[in-house]
């Protein structure tokens, strides 16, 4: 339940980035480093099961992008979760150009990579390898090449995808589209809004841009529930809290400041 709690939070950070808006393209973004808690509540129970840390930097000729997720020690003992998301960013439209994914879950070590290529217009095609190792031994060595037409996203640059959407402009009801990577498969994922709503984090309340993400395969079916996120309506656009389900209780992700 741990894995799968951290694997939420993961996903709900880096899937919950259209191209970015276009004030995003002439101011750019500033280096940032983001902090969040990860709140496991089930009934009565509502304890912090893990947190995580984001940071964007300017690289010489790239954004780049780093998530660090992490199991609380009360968790560790049950399943010791250390993840770690890298990626960069092109800095004249925020396009992915590389993304990495190292996990140690368990006994398992994961080592995803996709590198992308923009060489035919329209297409965006991601060379994916991923490496699973068990108790040391190579089990998995997997090599593919996933494709999209117009614009797509993976698992880190989603989260400043999300943050750079015309929410503004939007009626609540309003649905957009993206495709996205992750190391083994193409999903498309909806962002559904939902309009501005209050949000107490900490004893302050904050005006919020209400949203909803499903993920569904090439088919059209649901590859997991709908995830809740809550964006501010500043002009930092940060989540300030993310929520999704679990196989038993919730998984809150709550933001915890600026370092």
């Amino acid at each position: 339940m741990i894995r799968k709690l951290l694997i939420c939070f993961i996903i709900a950070l880096t899937v919950m980035p259209s191209a970015f808006a276009a004030d995003a393209k002439a101011a750019g973004l500033a280096p940032e480093t983001l902090t969040y808690k990860v709140m496991f509540k089930w009934g009565l129970i509502n304890k912090k099961a893990g947190t995580a840390r984001l940071s964007l930097r300017h690289g010489p000729a790239s954004y780049e992008a780093t998530m660090a997720a992490a199991s609380a020690p009360w968790a560790d003992r049950i399943y010791k979760v250390r993840d770690t998301l890298n990626g960069r960013m092109a800095y004249s439209d925020f396009a992915p150009l590389y993304y990495e994914k190292i996990a140690h879950e368990g006994s398992e070590h994961k080592h995803d990579e996709v590198r992308y290529d923009y060489s035919v217009p329209g297409i965006v095609r991601a060379d994916c390898k991923r490496r699973v190792f068990k108790k040391g031994e190579l089990k998995v060595d997997d090599t593919r090449e996933l494709k999209a037409e117009g614009k797509a996203i993976d698992m880190l640059t989603s989260f400043y995808y999300m943050r750079s959407l015309p929410f503004e402009k939007w009626k609540p009801g309003h649905v957009t589209k993206i495709d996205i990577f992750s190391g083994k498969r193409k999903e498309l994922l909806s962002i559904t809004y939902h309009g501005v709503v209050e949000l107490d984090v900490g004893g302050v309340v904050h005006p919020t841009y209400y949203i909803t993400f499903t993920f569904t395969s090439g088919s059209g079916k649901k590859t997991s529930d709908d995830m809740e996120a809550w964006i501010a309506t500043d002009k930092s656009r940060i989540p300030l809290r993310l929520e999704g389900k679990l196989p038993v209780g919730k998984v809150h992700c709550i933001f915890t400041g600026q370092e």
